[in-house]
């Protein structure tokens, strides 16, 4: 740095250092650092939006909030400050104040990039895809060629049913880099959910050849050739699961009423009003169906492949105990007859077959213990497993009857229910309760 630079922002020097400090987690050095910075210059609206930002890597969200509404208050005007409060808003699940302040810096710098990004971000965090879009179609105009936008433009457009136009971005970045592995999985995806799996041939071939042995890749190779996987690898979702864990509760409760947790737990809660059972979680996610049960007198376990949802569900304190692991080897490997409740909700539409869960999961349950499952209703005219566009599988009510008999199970109710909704539009499902 030069003695121009250090005479004409005598603070640059000790932002600079805090900032590094702050992003490798030495807070206390940084705490420090940014009391230099604000003794040079005591109203320096820099330091209090990184101060804001180290209270919130310490835990202290109140005053994250305090450092970075000071700044703004300081240099209402000022993009990056607006920005960076409006982004703690979006980690915290305010995402109404998240999006009122993204919009508003955007207008307010809009040939800004990094603020495009930010306002991007809370775009997709906030689930507004129309907002995400529009912001991209922006920030393309300002770069043109940017990849990187292209391809979240693409993948919001194929979200919202806009295949063709995404079909056509994902068909120029291949052009232009045959190699872009990202970009064929992406039109891949997009012929998927048009309805055109046998489209997406020449793309998977490409990804066998550039990542050969990759499951996913193998997966949609199936999916392509017109055959239904009976199983999702469990690598296709963890990615995705680790980046909605903050936001998954909101999402689900909120945005898609998702209620299937409360009414499962008042169903074990019916059966076992003292709590004294012990429950395996499967697919437990940020742990709504331990938050509707409460403490139990047993344990409840939970299983989980994403790491970011089970870090989430330990917030609530009633798991006694959580494994990183997919459905079919938590079934497998778990000893037999120790749980009075075996549990999965909305995660049979992502492992699919029933033909091998079922039988595993009577296998772990005590007599007289029960086994609640929820599935997406398949045309019972149609197969007894059927892949979505939606990328979910869907079941036939009968066919999980029928495996649930044949595992042993002496009575089965099956109630059908809105599982949650998608685009608007109620998701139909059932909710299946096997005694053994």
């Amino acid at each position: 740095m030069s003695a121009t630079a250090t005479s004409t922002d005598p603070n640059r020097q000790h932002l600079e250092t805090a900032r590094e400090q702050i992003a490798r987690g030495d807070l206390q050095q940084a705490a420090l650092t940014l009391n230099q910075a604000q003794r040079t210059q005591p109203n320096d609206p820099r330091v209090f939006m990184l101060a804001g930002l180290m209270a919130e890597k310490a835990g202290n969200i109140p005053k994250a909030f305090d450092g970075l509404r000071r700044a703004v208050t300081l240099a209402p005007d000022w993009g990056p400050g607006q920005l960076e409060l409006a982004l703690l808003h979006a980690r915290q699940n305010q995402m109404r104040e998240a999006v009122e302040l993204a919009e508003k810096v955007a207008a307010r710098e809009p040939r800004n990039l990094v603020v495009l990004a930010g306002v991007v971000d809370i775009a997709h965090r906030a689930g507004h895809l129309d907002m995400a879009v529009r912001h991209l179609r922006r920030g393309l105009e300002m770069v043109p060629g940017d990849v990187q936008l292209r391809r979240l433009l693409a993948r919001d457009l194929g979200d919202q049913g806009h295949h063709a136009e995404a079909l056509e971005i994902w068909g120029a970045l291949i052009d232009e880099n045959p190699q872009d592995a990202e970009a064929r999985l992406g039109r891949v995806k997009a012929c998927i959910a048009a309805g055109t799996p046998a489209q997406a041939v020449a793309d998977t071939t490409a990804l066998m050849e550039l990542a050969p042995g990759d499951s996913v890749v193998a997966y949609y190779t199936a999916i392509a050739h017109g055959v239904t996987p009976q199983h999702q690898p469990p690598e296709l979702h963890r990615a995705l699961f680790d980046e909605l864990a903050g936001l998954y509760d909101q999402h689900m409760v909120a945005g898609l009423k998702y209620k299937l947790p409360k009414i499962a737990a008042g169903k074990i809660l019916e059966r076992y009003p003292d709590k004294r059972l012990n429950v395996l979680d499967l697919g437990c996610g940020t742990g709504l169906l331990g938050v509707c049960l409460g403490r139990l007198d047993g344990f409840l376990i939970g299983v989980d492949i994403s790491l970011k949802m089970i870090e989430q569900a330990a917030r609530h304190n009633v798991y006694d105990r959580f494994h990183t692991v997919n459905l079919l080897d938590a079934l497998r490997d778990t000893p037999s007859s120790i749980y009075d409740v075996v549990a999965a909700l909305d995660v049979l539409i992502y492992a699919g077959d029933l033909s091998d869960t079922v039988p595993d999961a009577f296998r772990l349950i005590v007599p007289n213990g029960n086994f609640l499952f929820s599935c997406e209703t398949a045309p019972e005219d149609g197969p007894d497993l059927v892949l979505q566009a939606s990328g979910r599988y869907a079941h036939r009510r009968s066919h999980a009857e029928a495996v649930c008999r044949a595992a042993g199970f002496t009575t089965v109710e099956i109630e059908d229910l809105v599982l949650r909704y998608d685009g608007n539009e109620p998701v139909q499902g059932f909710l299946v309760t096997a005694r053994k």
